[in-house]
């Protein structure tokens, strides 16, 4: 990749990184979008997850897969390279007859696991990108060669439009949608994802996830947590200092605290519940199985520097992932 394309693809975090056109070669890649579509009744929750896997023995496959988070059910359909396609400048991807756009989700997944249409109402909110902070992994961003990138395409946004799930219909006006994405060639061999945008107000989004780094100096847990509230984003992240003051995870909960630079503390306390395996990327295949739901709940308090409480709520419907070497990633790598 020459420079140019480098510093496009940086500064188009939600626009797709690999070869054009998609073909499998001698290093494993891997890109893909994470689309949470939830009902305005919270009775109709799915995850669709377009994407690309390039083998590093000359072998792909691009995919749509699928999670129902109230069922707790997965989906893994499987297309050929050649079905798909995705813009290298703008958020537009296709895996056969579905596309995914700024304005919405065309769908016609086999065996009637889901079609329609599902719209965006509202405009994409992306985490914002600059070119000394380029989007959620912030100047990591510009680093070429790291194990596994990330992108927030929006934190939040209203959802119109109708589906039908395996012959039953599902309405989506007045939903709330999220969508962000992965990229690179293999996820970490341990992290904590967490994500809701379903709080007692419209508008509050909490994204956050921890993980093992593989770095030139060795392994190192970083982690990327964004909160969107009353129009500010707080960011505590690695590479704004802030700082994991305690985690713990056991079969029940994830109990994690933050503190930012400037001293506001962010808590949070992730209920574990039981979920639908999804198909994740190691550097030889697409196959690792991990464990997500979308039926968590993530109690969440931040208080600001001076210590006034600025929200404290409970997210319901949350995605949570919980995967890999636990105590390597509890030591802190």
């Amino acid at each position: 990749m020459g420079l140019r394309a480098h510093v496009e693809g940086v500064l188009h975090p939600e626009a797709y990184h690999g070869p054009q056109p998609a073909t499998a070669g001698t290093s494993g890649y891997f890109e893909g979008w994470y689309v949470k579509l939830v009902s305005a009744d919270l009775g109709q929750r799915f995850a669709v997850i377009p994407g690309v896997f390039l083998g590093p023995d000359g072998q792909g496959e691009a995919f749509v897969q699928l999670l129902d988070g109230i069922a707790g059910r997965s989906w893994y359909h499987r297309y050929d390279l050649a079905d798909f396609g995705a813009a290298s400048d703008r958020y537009e991807v296709r895996v056969g007859p579905n596309t995914f756009t700024p304005q919405g989700v065309h769908l016609e997944l086999p065996d009637g696991t889901l079609s329609g249409d599902a719209t965006f109402a509202t405009p994409l909110r992306p985490w914002p990108v600059t070119r000394t902070s380029p989007g959620v992994m912030g100047w990591y961003a510009w680093t070429p060669k790291m194990e596994c990138k990330h992108g927030v395409v929006s934190l939040d946004h209203g959802l119109a439009g109708s589906l039908t799930h395996l012959g039953a219909p599902v309405e989506l006006a007045g939903g709330r949608g999220y969508l962000e994405k992965d990229w690179g060639a293999a996820f970490p061999t341990a992290y904590v994802w967490m994500q809701t945008n379903h709080f007692g107000a419209e508008g509050i989004c909490l994204t956050a996830s921890t993980a093992l780094i593989p770095w030139v100096t060795g392994t190192f847990r970083g982690h990327i947590v964004g909160l969107l509230h009353e129009g500010r984003l707080w960011r505590f992240t690695t590479y704004t200092g802030a700082q994991t003051q305690s985690l713990s995870i056991d079969d029940e909960h994830v109990r994690w605290t933050l503190r930012s630079k400037r001293g506001a503390v962010l808590d949070l306390v992730a209920e574990r519940r039981g979920g639908a395996l999804l198909h994740a990327p190691i550097r030889t295949e697409m196959h690792r199985r991990v464990e997500e739901t979308l039926d968590a709940r993530v109690h969440v308090r931040l208080t600001d520097a001076d210590g006034t409480v600025v929200l404290d709520d409970t997210g319901e419907c949350a995605g949570l992932e919980v995967h890999g070497d636990l105590p390597r990633l509890l030591a802190g790598g």
